[in-house]
């Protein structure tokens, strides 16, 4: 039997595939997938903007795809995997972001970051 498209459980699933389309997002899950991160470590690894990945973000915690935990002024995000557990199998496909994670220690000397 086919689900109606008013079914919640399916606008919920469309919500997921949409923000799963744009390629900023699935990078910023991809790297929450790995480790938990703050704004300024995503925006430095993705070379976007912090309103740029504020935005991601927002879209991601929305849909309930990505945590969110505070420490003092910061906010670290990580990934939620058990809201949907296809996007484990979806970050698979993805490439490798070790070694961009790995070069986040030259920039923990950053001013920018006090992380």
């Amino acid at each position: 039997m086919l689900q109606s498209i008013n079914d919640p459980s399916t606008e919920n699933i469309a919500g997921i595939m949409k923000a799963l389309g744009d390629k900023n997002r699935l990078h910023i899950l991809s790297l929450l997938s790995k480790q938990e991160l703050c704004v300024c470590e995503i925006t430095a690894i993705c070379h976007l903007s912090q309103s740029n990945v504020s935005q991601h973000l927002a879209k991601l915690r929305s849909i309930g795809l990505v945590r969110e935990k505070r420490n003092a002024q910061w906010i670290y995000y990580s990934l939620n995997s058990e809201s949907f557990p296809l996007i484990s199998e979806i970050l698979k496909l993805l490439p490798e972001t070790g070694e961009e994670l790995s070069e986040l220690k030259n920039f923990k000397n950053h001013p920018s970051c006090k992380v």
